[in-house]
């Protein structure tokens, strides 16, 4: 037996697929080298002197977008549009806010922490109770009690209206195809249209305040529910559904009775995600007057305050890591029918408010509604003296490794400039070409086409050069993740002990406002492109690293054990076994890594990316709607161009 058969198993299984996969790549790329062939002359004839976008094939939408915003402004006071849709829509929101504040107030700290601590109980058990009951319990210590209520207070009505939403369209798109096909762009384009540019629509309609905060949080939140409320009714077992129809059941007896039940799990993942999402907003809609948490950490970075915001901060990430457990734990045990009956049906619920009701009136007749004042621990300052630590110490002068400074340098230098200058001194129809072809590669003529349209629609916008400076800046830090995401993912994968270690830090950068890291970030790299990217990596990183492990732990065992049995090494187990076999999640994490820096060059634009994401984040400052949602809609593009060259389309039958 020699240690070369894992090899030449799958070599020789694999020939004639090998062959037929170079058939099908060379019979994709001969229609498209002919079209090259035809359309490279053409444009070094007519556009041979430069390699930018032409200006002659632009479109200026500044008057347009510039008359819009004015006539909102104009008419906003007394024209009927407002005063009985959006001023309706406005007072109704302030309305409920208010009144699901009021009752977290009125239940007092004890009355919410043992509700939460009991939901908890009820649908997970002991242990997730007592984590839910101390994270409530931290967020008083850090003296953010009435902050965290503010915050949660706009989140139940902000996640209530984007499950109602979301619920509606993934009813609608789950059992109509043609309002699928309808819905998919829209949600899209609600998904990867950066928050910042649609908060200056948003409050040139509502103003500052609530209203505005609460409808961009519903903007970004309400996707996920949707797209699982419609993948839940479209996936449906056929066998039950052909049962109940042959009982007689009527299409709305079939939704209530078979549809919704057997996606259930679905749509409880949709909430988790929609919760997640909305927290995420917390902070970016404190810009536009949401208050609370959000506001408490804008304002500590504001005044470069890295511990006041860290202490802001750690209540979002407690309420994110508290309700994605409970979300969790809610749907997998959707189906158990284990555990105390007292704690099942309707007894649980009902000492749940049993017990939120006794603690609730003990709190009032004893008069302690309010976080005791003495019960609060400053971490701020603490804080502060690590991170300036950290700026005399690491910033520059650490013998043999250099400092943080020299790497940002020499990444900007030797990485970021390249890059750009690169992609800046290609010919723009080269670069469309190139676009095709990847395009075409991994997807069908459809894939291709849309990448294609979605690059060109950035030069008709007329932010082509901004946009490739972006294209640079992504490319790098997705290259950056993955290298990182990968060796991580696989690490937790191969060991139970390093995926243990590693879960509490993915939940805190996955939880952990953008605004909160930023001042470390940029204390440790300066100003630039390479904090912006060191920023986009610390955010899409959790993701790559998390769908990496799955991947990679869900290779089916008998093909392991046929390569053990075989005599093969770890090593070769991992690159030819695993790592084949878990190429659909590679891939998946490779397109969510690209998802996800995209989501932060923005962020990336507050501390010296520029580009696209600086021209975002002007046009809300300045009130220009024309600068804001022209780079907001280049990113969109630019998100689905990548998103088409990195997420392989199934090809259909006949196709």
């Amino acid at each position: 037996m020699t240690t070369a058969s894992p090899t030449a198993a799958p070599a020789g299984r694999g020939g004639p697929s090998a062959l037929l996969s170079n058939r099908t790549v060379t019979g994709k790329l001969l229609p498209f080298a002919v079209f090259a062939a035809v359309l490279v002359p053409l444009a070094l004839t007519r556009w041979s002197g430069s390699t930018a976008w032409p200006d002659a094939l632009t479109v200026d939408l500044s008057g347009p977008l510039g008359d819009a915003s004015e006539w909102i402004i104009d008419n906003r006071d007394h024209h009927p549009l407002f005063l009985y849709f959006f001023g309706h829509v406005s007072n109704a929101v302030v309305l409920s806010v208010r009144a699901v504040y009021l009752l977290l107030l009125a239940v007092g700290w004890a009355g919410v922490t043992a509700a939460a601590g009991l939901i908890a109980w009820r649908v997970a058990g002991v242990r997730l109770a007592l984590t839910t009951a101390v994270a409530f319990a931290l967020c008083g210590a850090l003296g953010m009690w009435v902050p965290t209520m503010q915050t949660l207070a706009l989140m139940v009505v902000a996640v209530t209206a984007s499950v109602v939403l979301g619920a509606l369209l993934g009813l609608a798109a789950g059992l109509s195809d043609r309002f699928h096909r309808m819905t998919r762009p829209l949600l899209d384009t609600m998904q990867v249209l950066p928050a910042f540019a649609y908060l200056l629509p948003v409050v040139l309609i509502f103003g500052i305040g609530v209203p505005a905060a609460v409808l961009a949080t519903v903007v970004y939140a309400a996707p996920p529910m949707a797209r699982l409320t419609a993948l839940g009714l479209r996936e449906a077992d056929g066998g039950v559904m052909e049962a109940v129809a042959s009982l007689g059941a009527t299409a709305r007896q079939r939704l209530l009775t078979a549809r919704l039940p057997l996606a259930r799990k679905q749509l409880l993942l949709g909430l988790n995600q929609t919760i997640m999402m909305a927290l995420s907003m917390a902070v970016i809609a404190s810009v536009i007057g949401a208050g609370g948490l959000g506001d408490r950490v804008y304002q500590a970075l504001a005044s470069v305050d890295v511990g006041a915001a860290l202490a802001a901060g750690l209540p979002i990430v407690l309420l994110a890591v508290v309700l994605d457990r409970t979300t969790n734990a809610a749907g997998s045990g959707l189906d158990r029918t284990d555990g105390p009956r007292y704690r099942t049906g309707w007894r649980g619920w009902s000492l749940v408010a049993l017990g939120v009701a006794l603690v609730a009136v003990a709190g009032r007749l004893t008069g302690r509604l309010d976080w005791p004042s003495g019960g609060t621990v400053a971490i701020a300052e603490p804080v502060n003296r690590v991170v300036d630590w950290m700026t005399d110490h690491l910033y520059s002068g650490v013998p043999v490794i250099g400092g943080t400074a020299d790497w940002a340098g020499h990444f900007t230098t030797w990485i970021l400039d390249p890059l750009r200058g690169g992609l800046q001194a290609l010919p723009w129809w080269a670069l469309l070409l190139v676009v095709a072809a990847l395009a075409l590669l991994i997807g069908t003529w459809r894939t291709a086409l849309t990448a294609v349209l979605a690059m060109a629609a950035i030069g008709v916008l007329g932010v082509w050069k901004p946009s490739l400076d972006t294209l640079s800046q992504v490319l790098a830090a997705v290259a950056v993740t993955l290298v990182i995401g990968f060796a991580a993912g696989i690490a937790a994968a191969r060991s139970s002990r390093v995926e243990a270690l590693l879960r509490p830090v993915l939940d805190v950068f996955q939880t952990l406002p953008q605004f909160v890291y930023l001042i470390p970030v940029v204390a440790l790299f300066g100003v630039g492109r390479a904090p912006a990217v060191a920023a986009a990596v610390v955010y899409a990183l959790p993701a790559v690293v998390r769908i990496t492990t799955q991947g990679l732990r869900q290779v089916d065992a008998a093909a392991l054990e046929s390569a053990r049995s075989l005599g093969a090494t770890g090593g070769q187990q991992l690159r030819q076994v695993q790592l084949p076999l878990a190429a659909p999640a590679l891939r998946l994490a490779l397109n969510q890594g690209v998802v996800l820096v995209l989501a932060v060059v923005i962020i990336g634009g507050l501390v010296g990316g520029g580009a696209l994401g600086y021209d975002v984040v002007f046009g809300l400052a300045q009130g220009d709607l024309a600068t804001g949602l022209v780079a907001g809609a280049a990113i969109v593009c630019l998100g689905l161009t990548l998103d088409r060259v990195t997420q392989p389309t199934e090809r259909r039958k006949g196709a």
